[in-house]
């Protein structure tokens, strides 16, 4: 599903194509990191159920990617909003938009995981329950 807008405002996309140089490029900024090289077209369409694409005037702006387990789970992962367009809205409707996709997969759950600062955003705007879950650093 796509939503139009007017030229100049953002446009989300369910599945929407992009290019692994654009979207590398957002990872590092909004994830601070150097550039790296990956192959997103190919991992999403491998291990995702799907994604959300947000652009303005044909830029990739933003990106959330839902990875699923084959079954009855699905994952939230890399949200992610260019800078200029942060405080805004946008990455809420980026997760608003996954989960409007997701409901009719047939996958019972959403999971996120988060960093401590973040926990506003994803329990008081997107509506999650916070739940007890742990984790195991690999490396």
């Amino acid at each position: 599903m796509t939503t139009r807008t007017a030229d100049g405002d953002p446009r989300f996309e369910w599945r929407g194509t992009f290019s692994n140089d654009e979207l590398n490029a957002l990872h590092a900024e909004c994830f601070e990191h150097r550039l790296f090289d990956d192959d997103w077209w190919k991992q999403v369409n491998t291990f995702s159920l799907g994604w959300v694409c947000m652009r303005v005037a044909g830029q990739l702006t933003g990106f959330v990617n839902v990875a699923w387990d084959g079954g009855v789970h699905a994952f939230l992962l890399d949200t992610m909003v260019a800078t200029p367009w942060r405080r805004q809205g946008h990455a809420t409707r980026l997760v608003e938009e996954a989960v409007t996709q997701a409901k009719p997969s047939g996958c019972e759950w959403l999971h996120v995981d988060f960093d401590r600062e973040l926990r506003d955003f994803y329990f008081e705007a997107c509506k999650f329950t916070p739940t007890d879950a742990g984790l195991i650093r690999l490396r």
